[in-house]
Order: structure tokens, then sequence, then C-alpha cells
């Protein structure tokens, strides 16, 4: 297993198909190479302290690599966004998490479940495609309200 390092990497996970945990958000989403399988560690600001960051980093790190290897596709990349929660939860009980949230990533279509279209580019493109959608629909409805026939 590799590590994500860059964040276009990030980002490109970032859009791809997740699952939620207690302790984490597990995004994956799945490359066209033959590469092996890389994953990578984020945890935000808002999590604490510096020591706080890293203590769950650590945590994370050594939850993958307990992990077994079969529990992840080849050829995928993987994002483990951290919460506070990973501070005092139980270390099995975060394992047991991981398990099930790769194996619901797996039940997951490759698509947004939530859109009726999926998007594609970067989230600065997905977000003005977004406001034209809405400005469209906000122009038919105010043409409907002026002529209801």
């Amino acid at each position: 297993m590799d590590r994500l390092r860059q964040r276009a990497d990030f980002l490109a996970v970032a859009n791809g198909t997740r699952a939620n945990s207690a302790a984490f958000v597990v995004q994956g989403r799945a490359r066209d190479d033959d590469g092996p399988i890389r994953i990578g560690f984020t945890v935000t600001k808002k999590n604490g302290t510096a020591t706080e960051r890293n203590r769950i980093r650590r945590r994370l790190r050594e939850l993958v690599k307990r992990l077994d290897v079969i529990s992840m596709r080849p050829h995928h990349d993987y994002v483990l966004v951290g919460r506070r929660a990973a501070l005092t939860r139980d270390f099995a009980t975060m394992l047991d998490d991981l398990r099930s949230a790769l194996h619901r990533l797996d039940r997951q279509p490759t698509g947004k479940a939530f859109s009726s279209e999926v998007d594609s580019g970067s989230r600065e493109e997905n977000a003005s495609k977004r406001k034209l959608r809405a400005s469209v629909a906000t122009s038919v409805g105010t043409e409907r309200a002026r002529n209801p026939n």
C-alpha cells in the first residue's frame, strides 16, 4: 500500500463514494491504472490542537496497518478523514467500524446517490453548474408566475 500525498489526489477521492463512522469518514475512488492501493489521512483543525490531531492520525494509520488487505479493493484510492471521537473510541471498535465502512463502500454505486446528475470536474466547476441550474429553475418559476396559462 502506498500513501496519498498530493492535494489533487485527495480532491479526486473526495468526489467518490463515502461511508460514515463515529470516529472517521472513509472516502473511496476507483482508479484506471494498475497501481497499488493508496491511502491518505486527513484531520481538520476543528478536531483540536496539533497534538490531538496527530494522535488521531496515528490511530488511523495503525487501523490501516492492522486491517487485512483483502478488505480493500485493488486499484483504489482511500482517504480516512478523522473525527474527534477517534481520540476516545475503543480501538477494536474502530477496527470493526473500518471493516464495515469499507464493505459499505463496495456496495455503493460509483455515481453519486444523492444527485440526479453525476458531477464531473473540479468542485468549482460543479458549484458553477449547480448555480446555473438554480438560476434556470428560478427564472422558469418567475415566468410561470407571470403567465399562469
